[in-house]
């Protein structure tokens, strides 16, 4: 584990020197901190209450965990629209220390629910920290253009991309770690607290950017403004493909990530370590693939290599399904990476998590891009809706194959062999991505414009 981290490091570092340049200014920096920490302290959460339903719960804790994913996610199909318009109405530097503020609160709701034992309030805080998201995301990549220039929104992206997958296996790291120690509930409530302040001290520090529509009135009917949000969507071409695209990744990657546990459990007779180690390979890879992705589009927003990188997960999906199902019994991490079919999984795992980098990092930047300012975060909000959408779908379907054939890595080729369809496809309408975008056309944001030069 330690030797993947380390290597996984070293070739980020070196797969990024025009990337690092941003992490030296203020005027990134500090949203590229913030939004890293809330990763952090999201799976930090989940992942402690996991081991806790399960291992401490003489009842109910399967059926809990199954229903943790729902509870985190609900959110984002129930607010995503509301957060939009929030985010396109007021100003969004000041919009992400209220979001942090109420992250903190979330957390000290979360320190009296480890403390009592109440598994209702954790759950409640579960739902909360999926607010909380839900309310951020389009505030941290609608704010992103008017922080960068656009040679270096991919970069940004990419960034951003790599920091939260970075921050996804942290805080499940550390949640999974902590909450089993002596006095674990403490030790996780004190940290996710510590983590919130830090990310309010991060915050602090975001750069003011403009209002993208002041004139905006704000919609509380949920189900009529998210009719609406998906509307404007569509009518924007390349920002609908877009936002398709990306949801077919978070798709694609639900699966994976949902299947990693059995193949551990069933095809390698491995335990949790194996499958942190599954976690550790696909979150450095998604990193690689996300920050490399500039240097190979050249600044350039373009989804030109998406279809490519599609067809590399694909491939990649397949080998890791049947290095699985040939590699035999690797008990534990030192088997895993003593076998030459562990290390060719890991491989596979590191090489597809890459190739899905470089997949999701254009699309966001076009979608950016192509949206009006004064529509962008609302374009973001969409997104969150269709990625929640998708999620599910994907839930649903992989759970009624599992019904009617419970075997992982079939699981994952056909998984793999429908992304082959969406990669063709994809070569099919690359053109329609540099279409010119059909949003209302606002004046242009200013920026400080000596903000933007540091």
């Amino acid at each position: 584990m330690r030797w993947l981290l380390c290597y996984g490091a070293q070739c980020m570092l070196g797969a990024m020197p025009s990337s690092v340049s941003l992490l030296r200014t203020p005027r990134f920096l500090p949203l590229f901190v913030t939004q890293m920490l809330g990763a952090i302290n999201d799976n930090l959460f989940k992942n402690a209450l996991v081991v806790l339903v399960l291992y401490r719960l003489t009842a109910g804790g399967p059926i809990l965990v199954a229903l943790a994913g729902g509870v985190f996610i609900l959110p984002y199909a129930l607010f995503s629209a509301m957060a939009g318009q929030l985010a396109d109405r007021f100003e969004k530097s000041r919009m992400i220390r209220l979001t942090k503020l109420l992250e903190l609160g979330i957390m000290l709701l979360a320190a009296a629910g480890f403390l009592t034992g109440s598994v209702f309030a954790l759950m409640l805080v579960l739902f909360g920290l999926g607010v909380q998201a839900t309310f951020f995301s389009p505030l941290k990549y609608g704010i992103l253009p008017d922080l960068l220039h656009e040679d270096e929104l991919v970069a940004g992206n990419g960034l951003i991309e790599a920091g939260t997958f970075v921050g996804i296996l942290l805080g499940t790291v550390a949640g999974g770690g902590l909450i089993v120690m002596h006095a674990g509930p403490q030790v996780v409530a004190g940290a996710g607290i510590a983590v919130a302040l830090a990310g309010i001290l991060a915050a602090a520090f975001v750069p003011k950017a403009p209002v993208a529509a002041p004139e905006l009135k704000i919609g509380w009917n949920i189900a009529a403004e998210t009719a609406v949000l998906i509307r404007e969507a569509r009518q924007n071409r390349p920002v609908w493909l877009s936002l398709l695209g990306i949801s077919w990744f978070w798709a694609v990657g639900a699966t994976l990530l949902a299947e990693f546990p059995t193949i551990a459990r069933v095809e390698l007779q491995a335990g949790g370590h194996v499958v942190t180690l599954m976690l550790a390979a696909f979150s450095i890879g998604v990193g690689l693939g996300s920050v490399f992705c500039a240097r190979l589009l050249r600044g350039e927003v373009s989804a030109r290599l998406v279809p490519f990188a599609a067809i590399g997960i694909s491939l990649f999906t397949a080998d890791f399904a049947l290095a699985a199902i040939s590699a035999g019994a690797l008990h534990d991490v030192s088997a895993v990476l003593a076998s030459w079919q562990g290390r060719r999984m890991l491989a596979d795992l590191l090489l597809l998590a890459a190739c899905g980098g470089v997949y999701s990092v254009p699309l966001y930047a076009i979608c950016q891009e192509k949206s009006a300012a004064s529509h962008r975060s609302r374009m973001i909000a969409a997104n969150n809706v269709l990625n929640a959408l998708a999620m599910v779908l994907a839930a649903v379907i992989t759970a009624g194959l599992y019904a009617v054939w419970p075997f992982a890595p079939g699981i994952l080729i056909v998984t793999a062999v429908a992304n082959i369809a969406v990669a063709f496809w994809l070569f099919r309408i690359l053109p329609a991505f540099r279409a010119a975008p059909v949003a209302a056309p606002v004046a242009a944001p200013v920026l400080d414009q000596g903000a933007k030069e540091i």
